[in-house]
Parts: structure tokens; C-alpha cells; sequence
């Protein structure tokens, strides 16, 4: 069984009340739209991720630079948005089965989306529930009436359906209003609903987007990294992953890149996955002038597999030679590419000991760095 995955973002967010739509806000570094595409990219399975967006919103997508990702304008309606969606799917080889998401929804767990796959086996549509906790009440013609909440839930997205059926129904109701596209199935056979997540709340204003940023910021971890190599000729010298035009470079075992590997040891200090010495040996050939950027792509992947993510870093590089104010925003660029994460949310200085000891007689190069990282599942 194949998947795909619609994202949802093309909705304007009245009642979100903000001079940018609320998709595009940010959470350590990361908009709502990353946020849910970052997790359902770890999921195999899911074949075809499409995100819908709208036209006037164009000048913020083109800031999140989403890769290999498929774009694909909104209409005035969800339903004509998801439709347009599905006509680009329908089209698609080899995809039998269809996740629908809202953007505002973006703290969905890992685990609801392995469950929605699994019960997918077994049955044609699957729905998120919550089921009603407080007393509800219903006004008919001035007077309070109690109502038995056990018959009530609410639902929440991904809802997942099977591809054909679900494009036929919005083909039929496209210019219709419909709250959900579980409306459309609701009277369907092999229908399975399975527990929602109270954490996966939809962002509808701004109390919503502070709450979420609690939740995010109760989950934070701090990290320290700290790494030194001696400045020698006849070795090139990398920061950041960036090639520095020098008559001296790092002696190591690897490409000796301090900043990367003090990154790497900031990274598993916050995540308590232990040291760099323990992931690449200098007693590995394996690792033998290995370029570093390969390293931390390796690390990032395994934090992500933990439901992690790096929110932000700070980098001190103390050294006299060379003199780097020139190349800062290179070593930003590609450390922020390195770590997915935004430019903005790095900051790198240029330290000197003023001439004193190794450093400061051109013989040693060092770098420290704090960063964070927010556990997000």
C-alpha cells in the first residue's frame, strides 16, 4: 500500500489576526508548515507529499525553500483547495491511499501517523477522534437543554481515505461548504475511528500558537560543545564545513572542522546521546580525513529519528589566523543548510586571546558552541 500526504495551507486565518498567515509563524526556527513536513518525511510509506497554498502568499513560501515537495494552488474554499490536490494525485502511479492535514495542526505525534497507517490494512478510512470531556449544552428557543456528551466527539486531521473514493466525492461537492472531508464519508462502510491527541489542537488564534510554543519550549534542552586542533601547513582548513583560504589548516583525523565537530558535541550533549568520540573513533579508519559535513548529517538524522530538532546555535570561534569577518555569513549559510535549520536562529563570532598562548601564536584554532534542541513528538 502506497501513500500520500496533503498539507493544507492555503486558509487565511481571520480569526488568527496577524499581519502574516498563520501557517508561515514560526516555532524554534521552524514555520507550521515545516514543523508537520519535517515528521512525515521519516515516514517511508508516504510516497507523495503536496502542499496547497495560496497565491497571495507567495512571497512567505518562497522563504521556506520546501524540497521535493509538490506545490499546488489553493481555491477560495478547503474543499476546492483539497480538490485541486487530489486532481494532482489522481494523476499519480502507484498511490492507492491519501493522508488530508491541516497546516494549523502541526503538533500531531509520530505516533498517531504510524497507527493511521497500520490501521489502514484493514480499513478504507481512518478518522482521529477526541471524544467530548465537558458537559454540553444546546439553546432551543430560549431555553437549556443538557445533552449525553458520550454521544458526541470531535475530530482532528490527518484523516486518511482511499484515493479514488475521496476524489470522487469532492469531484461531486467541490463548490459546496463541508467542515471536513470525513462529511464526505461519514455514511461510507469500513470506517475506523481511532483516539485523537489533545496536543494535536488546531491553531485557530493567537492564544493557540502561545500555548503550542510552551508546549515546544517545555520540551527544550541545552547543549556545549568544545573542540581545538592544532594549525599546521600542508592541511586545508574548514569552519563550518566552508573551505578557508589559509597557509595553515587543522591537523586531525578527519578534515579537522571544529566548528562542525563542536556542533556534533553540542548536539548529543542535548540530547544525551553521548560524544563524538564515541559516534567516529579516531581509531577508525573509516573516518580517515573524512569531510565532516558527512559526520553531521549522520548525527541529524539520528536525533531526528528521536523526535528532535535543533532550535538554535550559538558559535565561538577563537583563533588569530586567519581573520574570518568575511566569511561569517558563508559559515552560517551552510551550517544552517548542514543542521535544517533557519540562518536567522545562528549567530557565529570571531574571537582572538590576544596574542596569548598556542592561539594567539598562530599554532591552534578553537571553537565552543551552545545551542538548543526541542523534542517535538
Amino acid at each position: 500500500m502506497r501513500f500520500s500526504f496533503i498539507l493544507l495551507g492555503a486558509g487565511i486565518g481571520n480569526r488568527f489576526n496577524s499581519n502574516i498567515p498563520k501557517q508561515y509563524h514560526k516555532i524554534a526556527g521552524k514555520t507550521l508548515i515545516d514543523i508537520s513536513i519535517n515528521k512525515i518525511k521519516e515516514f517511508k510509506d508516504i510516497k507523495k507529499i503536496v502542499f496547497v497554498y495560496n497565491n497571495k502568499h507567495k512571497k512567505y513560501l518562497k522563504r521556506i525553500k520546501l524540497k521535493n515537495i509538490k506545490l499546488v494552488a489553493g481555491g477560495n474554499t478547503r474543499n476546492e483547495s483539497t480538490y485541486n490536490a487530489l486532481k494532482y494525485l489522481i494523476k499519480t502511479k502507484n498511490i492507492d491511499r491519501v493522508l488530508i492535514h491541516d497546516a494549523a495542526r502541526p503538533n500531531f505525534s509520530k505516533k498517531l501517523i504510524k497507527n493511521i497507517l497500520l490501521s489502514s490494512k484493514k480499513n478504507k478510512t481512518i478518522i482521529p477522534i477526541l471524544k467530548v470531556k465537558d458537559a454540553l449544552k444546546e439553546i432551543k428557543i430560549k431555553k437549556i437543554i443538557s445533552l449525553k456528551k458520550n454521544n458526541f466527539f470531535t475530530t482532528q486531521t490527518p484523516q486518511c481515505f482511499n484515493l479514488n473514493e475521496i476524489f470522487n466525492l469532492h469531484k461531486k461537492e467541490k463548490k459546496n461548504y463541508i467542515d471536513d472531508d470525513f462529511s464526505l464519508v461519514e455514511k461510507s462502510k469500513n470506517i475506523k475511528l481511532i483516539n485523537g491527541e489533545i496536543k494535536n489542537f488546531k491553531i485557530t488564534d493567537q492564544e493557540d500558537l502561545n500555548l503550542l510554543k510552551d508546549i515546544y519550549k517545555s520540551n527544550m534542552k541545552l547543549g556545549i560543545g568544545f573542540d581545538v586542533h592544532r594549525l599546521v601547513p600542508g592541511r586545508k582548513l574548514y569552519l563550518g564545513g566552508v573551505k578557508i583560504p589559509s597557509n595553515l589548516g587543522t591537523l586531525g583525523h578527519s578534515d579537522g572542522d571544529p566548528i562542525l565537530h563542536a556542533i556534533i558535541d553540542a548536539i548529543l550533549g542535548a540530547c544525551r546521546m553521548g560524544d563524538i568520540g564515541e559516534k567516529f573513533s579516531d581509531k577508525n579508519k573509516k573516518y580517515k580525513n573524512i569531510d565532516s559535513s558527512k559526520l553531521i548529517k549522520e548525527i541529524i538524522n539520528k536525533i531526528r529519528r528521536k523526535n528532535y530538532m535543533i532550535n538554535n546555535i550559538d558559535v565561538n570561534i577563537i583563533t588569530e589566523y586567519p581573520k574570518l569577518k568575511k566569511f561569517k555569513k558563508k559559515i552560517i549559510d551552510n551550517v544552517a543548510s548542514l543542521c535544517d535549520v533557519s540562518s536567522s536562529e545562528i549567530n557565529v563570532k570571531a574571537k582572538t586571546t590576544e596574542k596569548l598562548g598556542v592561539i594567539g601564536q598562530e599554532k591552534a584554532i578553537a571553537t565552543e558552541v551552545i545551542l538548543s534542541v526541542i523534542k517535538y513528538d
